[in-house]
C-alpha cells in the first residue's frame, strides 16, 4: 500500500525562485507539521513553501536534538522502493549558485544502511543520483556534490572512506555521483532506499546548499601523509616517525651467491624429493602422472608452484601533478629524495581500464623507494632484494611471478616467469570489452614480426638458466565481450573491422568458402545480404546468435578457434625458436571462451588463468578443461580488505584483514587439490598506493607488506601456514 502524507516543513528560508540571490537553501525535515498542503498554501500564498511526501515511509515520534542537530525519525518500510521526497509546493529551487547539498543525518540501525539520493531536475532526463552506505554511529552531515563526480575523477579507483571528522564534526561526502542538472531549475530531493527486506530507521534533519566545489576538494584534502599513509585513520602496523620506520626493519641476512642450499625434503629448486622422482631433463617441464598433473624441476622432482607477482620496488608510484593539495609533507624535488621523482606522460591507446582517470601523467613520487631510503640508507636496494627474498622463503614461497625485479632472479633462490610483451603496429579488433585495448590481430603479418621480436627479447639473457619456469604471453587479452552475447564479442567485432583488417578478410574467406553465394549465408544466418562487399563495410552489424538459426554461433565459434589458433600457433612458434628449452605458460586469461582455452591447451605447455575468485573453480570450468589434456596455472588471485590504509578491496573483496588470511588458506588448498593445477600466483608484494598506481589509478590494499615495507604479521602468518600445507 502506498503512504503518502504530504508535510509542510517550518523554517524555510530561501527556497522559491524569487530569492536567488540568497547564497543558501534551507529545509528542515526535523520540524514539520501535518497541515494538509492545501491549507497551507492558502496561509502562504505569497511564498512557495516546502512540502514531504512519505512513500511507505512513516515518521515516528517527534523531533530530538543529537549533537547540536535537530533530527526526526524516519522509518523506511519493506518495499521496492521507499521514499522521502522533498519538495517546493510550487515552482523550481534555483542553485546555480550551489556546489553542494547538505543534509543532516544519522543511522538509527546498528548495520550500515544503503541510501539513495536524488536530485531531479524540471527537464525531463536531467538527474543526479547518488548511493551511499551510511554506517551506525553518531549524527554526521551528508553531502552531495551537485555535479556529476567519482574517485577516478581525482585519479584513482576508489575514494577515501567516510565519514571523516572535518572542524569537530563528522561529515560524509558522497564521493560518486552520477548524471547531470541543469542547477537553475531543481525540482525535488529524493531520500531512498533499494528493497529493504525489514523496516530501517534514519533520522533526518536540515537541507541545505553551499557554494562552490570547496566540499569534494575537502574530501580529499591532506589525506597522504609523509611515508604514503592515508592520514585520517589507524591500524596496526601504522608508522609515526621515521624511527618508526627503520624500526619495522629486520636485520637482513647476506643475499646468497649461487644456488640456495636445498631444504631437507626438497631439492634446491623447491621440488619434493619425498615423492617418486620423475625423468630430470635439466629445466623445468609438465608430466601427468596417476590422473594429476604436476610441473616438475630440473632436478627430477614434482613441484607446485606458488609465486607473487610484481615483486619490485617501484610500486610505490603515484602521480602529484595536479593534486598536491593530496599530499602532506611531501619532500622537495632535489637533492636526495630527486631519485624519487619522475615524470610520465599521457596514456595512449583505447583501453577502458584508464577511463576517467584525471590527473593521469606529469610528475609522480615513489613512496615505497622513499620509505626503502629512509630506512636502509643509500644501499636500500641491496638491503630490500635480501631481505624480500629472505621473507618470501620464508612465507612459504617458491616462485618469483610476473613483473618481478629482474636482479632477485640472480640470486637463484627462487624460480621465476618471464613476460613476452608483444607491442608494435600491426592490426588490432575490438571484442566489445577493451579493458586493457583491443585484441591484436594474429592474422596482420607485422603480428608474427612483433611476436618474434619480442620472444627474441624476452629469452636473451635467460634461455639457458634452469631456473626460468617459463614465458607467459601478453596478459588479460579480450578474448569475449560483456553481457549474454558476450562469448561472440570478437567474432561480431572481426566483421564490425574495416575491409582493410586482415582478420576481416580472412574471416570474410571463410564464409565465402563454405558457403559459396551471398544467399546461402543470409539464410542460414537468416539475414539480408545481396552481394558479398556488403560484409566489407565499416561498422557491419553482425547479428547475434538466436535459435533460429544455429548456423551464426556455428559458425562464430569456428571462427573464434581460427583466430585463437592462429594467435597462440604464432605466439608458440617464436618462443620455441629462441627458447627451445622453457615452458609456454599460455596467456593468462581473464575474459576467455571455450575455444581461446581449448586452442590454448593446443599450443601451449600450461594454460594460465588469471582467476580472481573463492577458490579457483568459480574461475574456470576445471572439469571441462581438464579434458583438453594440459595443466593449468593460476597467474593471478587476491584478496583484499579497506581496513590498512587504501582504500580500495581488489576484485575480491573481504570484510577485513583477518578473512584475507583465512581467504588465501581456502583458495591455495582448492588449487592444491584440484589435478589440474600445477600452481598459484598471488598478486601482488607491495600494497598500491592510496591515491592510484600510475597504471589506471588502482589503490587497493592487496599486499603482503604496506608501502612502509612492513608486512602484515596475521595475514603473512596465514600464508606462511596455507603453503607449508600445501607439502611445498
Amino acid at each position: 500500500m502506498r503512504r503518502t502524507a504530504p508535510l509542510v516543513a517550518c523554517c524555510l528560508l530561501a527556497l522559491a525562485g524569487c530569492h536567488k540571490a540568497a547564497d543558501t537553501d534551507q529545509a528542515d525535515l526535523s520540524r514539520v507539521s501535518a497541515t494538509p498542503v492545501s491549507t497551507a498554501k492558502a496561509q502562504t500564498a505569497s511564498a512557495p513553501t516546502t512540502q514531504t511526501a512519505l512513500d511507505h515511509v512513516d515518521r515516528d515520534g517527534a523531533p530530538i536534538t543529537v549533537a547540536g542537530m535537530s533530527l526526526q525519525r524516519y522509518t523506511f518500510q519493506p518495499s521496492p522502493q521507499p521514499q522521502l521526497t522533498v519538495a517546493l509546493d510550487k515552482g523550481e529551487w534555483d542553485w546555480s549558485k550551489a556546489g553542494s547539498l547538505h543534509v543532516d543525518m544519522q543511522n538509527a540501525m546498528p548495520w550500515a544502511v544503503t541510501l539513495t539520493v536524488d536530485i531531479d531536475g524540471a527537464k525531463e532526463g536531467q538527474h543526479l543520483h547518488a548511493t551511499v552506505g551510511i554506517p551506525a554511529g553518531p549524527p554526521q552531515t551528508l553531502i552531495i556534490p551537485l555535479h556529476a563526480t567519482s574517485p577516478r575523477s581525482m585519479g584513482m579507483q576508489a575514494g577515501p572512506p567516510m565519514p571523516y571528522m572535518a572542524g569537530g564534526k563528522r561529515v560524509f561526502v558522497a564521493t560518486t555521483v552520477e548524471g547531470s542538472i541543469d542547477l537553475a531549475h531543481v525540482k525535488a530531493v529524493r531520500l531512498g532506499m533499494p528493497a529493504p527486506t525489514a523496516a530501517q530507521t534514519l533520522l533526518f534533519g536540515k537541507l541545505d546548499t553551499s557554494a562552490g566545489d570547496h566540499d569534494l576538494r575537502d574530501a580529499y584534502t591532506g589525506i597522504v601523509d609523509a611515508w604514503g599513509q592515508y592520514t585520517r585513520g589507524q591500524w596496526p602496523g601504522k608508522i609515526d616517525s621515521d624511527d618508526a620506520l627503520r624500526g619495522v626493519r629486520h636485520k637482513a641476512k647476506p643475499a646468497t651467491i649461487g644456488p640456495a642450499v636445498a631444504h631437507k625434503g626438497f631439492d634446491r629448486y623447491g621440488g619434493r624429493t619425498d615423492l617418486p622422482a620423475f625423468k630430470a631433463s635439466g629445466w623445468f617441464r609438465t608430466e601427468q602422472r596417476d590422473g594429476r598433473w604436476h610441473l616438475v624441476t630440473p632436478e627430477g622432482h614434482a613441484f607446485f608452484s606458488l609465486g607473487v607477482n610484481v615483486v619490485d620496488d617501484d610500486g610505490g608510484r603515484t602521480y602529484i601533478e595536479g593534486r598536491e593539495f593530496m599530499f602532506r609533507d611531501l619532500p622537495r624535488n632535489s637533492g636526495r629524495w630527486a631519485p624519487f621523482f619522475g615524470t610520465a606522460g599521457k596514456p595512449s591507446g583505447d583501453q577502458s581500464a584508464s577511463a576517467g582517470i584525471a590527473y593521469n601523467h606529469g610528475r609522480w613520487f615513489d613512496y615505497y623507494s622513499a620509505n626503502l631510503f629512509l630506512a636502509d640508507g643509500h644501499h636500500w636496494r641491496q638491503a630490500w632484494r635480501a631481505r624480500t627474498l629472505d621473507r618470501l622463503e620464508n612465507w612459504g614461497f617458491n616462485t618469483l611471478g610476473n613483473w618481478s625485479d629482474e636482479a632477485l632472479t640472480q640470486t637463484h633462490h627462487l624460480a621465476y616467469t618471464r613476460s613476452v610483451n608483444i607491442a608494435g603496429v600491426f592490426g588490432n579488433v575490438s571484442s566489445g570489452y577493451d579493458y586493457w585495448g583491443r585484441m591484436p590481430d594474429p592474422f596482420d603479418p607485422r603480428f608474427a614480426q612483433a611476436a618474434d621480436t619480442a620472444a627474441a627479447q624476452a629469452a636473451r639473457e635467460v634461455r639457458d638458466d634452469p631456473w626460468l619456469l617459463g614465458y607467459f604471453a601478453d596478459n588479460e587479452l579480450a578474448w569475449a565481450g560483456q553481457g549474454p552475447q558476450g562469448r561472440w564479442g570478437l567474432a561480431q567485432g572481426t566483421l564490425r573491422g574495416e575491409a582493410r583488417s586482415p582478420a576481416k578478410q580472412a574471416f570474410i574467406d571463410v564464409l565465402k568458402k563454405k558457403y559459396g553465394t551471398p544467399a546461402k549465408l543470409a539464410a542460414a544466418w537468416g539475414i539480408a545480404l545481396d552481394t558479398w562487399d556488403a560484409l566489407e563495410a565499416t561498422n557491419y552489424a553482425a547479428p547475434d546468435p538466436n535459435e533460429a538459426h544455429p548456423a551464426i554461433a556455428d559458425d562464430y565459434s569456428a571462427w573464434l578457434r581460427q583466430y585463437a589458433d592462429q594467435y597462440f600457433h604464432t605466439v608458440a612458434q617464436a618462443i620455441h625458436k629462441h627458447d627451445p628449452h622453457h615452458l609456454f605458460l599460455g596467456g593468462r586469461f581473464a575474459v576467455h571462451t571455450p575455444e581461446a582455452v581449448a586452442s590454448c591447451a593446443q599450443y601451449c605447455d600450461v594454460v594460465s588463468f588469471n582467476g580472481y575468485a573463492d577458490v579457483p573453480e568459480h574461475a574456470f570450468d576445471a572439469a571441462a578443461f581438464a579434458k583438453l589434456g594440459k595443466p593449468a596455472l593460476i597467474g593471478e588471485f587476491h584478496f583484499g580488505s579497506d581496513d590498512r590504509g587504501p582504500f580500495g578491496k581488489g576484485v575480491v573483496p573481504v570484510w577485513n584483514e583477518q578473512q584475507r588470511g583465512g581467504a588465501y588458506a581456502r583458495y591455495v588448498a582448492a588449487a592444491a587439490a584440484n589435478p589440474v593445477i600445477v600452481g598459484v600466483h598471488w598478486f601482488q608484494y607491495v600494497d598500491q598506493p592510496i591515491t592510484g598506481r600510475l597504471l589506471d589509478g588502482e589503490n587497493a590494499h592487496i599486499g603482503l607488506v604496506a608501502i612502509t615495507d612492513k608486512p602484515f604479521k596475521s595475514f603473512v602468518d596465514a600464508v606462511r601456514e596455507a603453503n607449508r600445507n600445501t607439502g611445498y
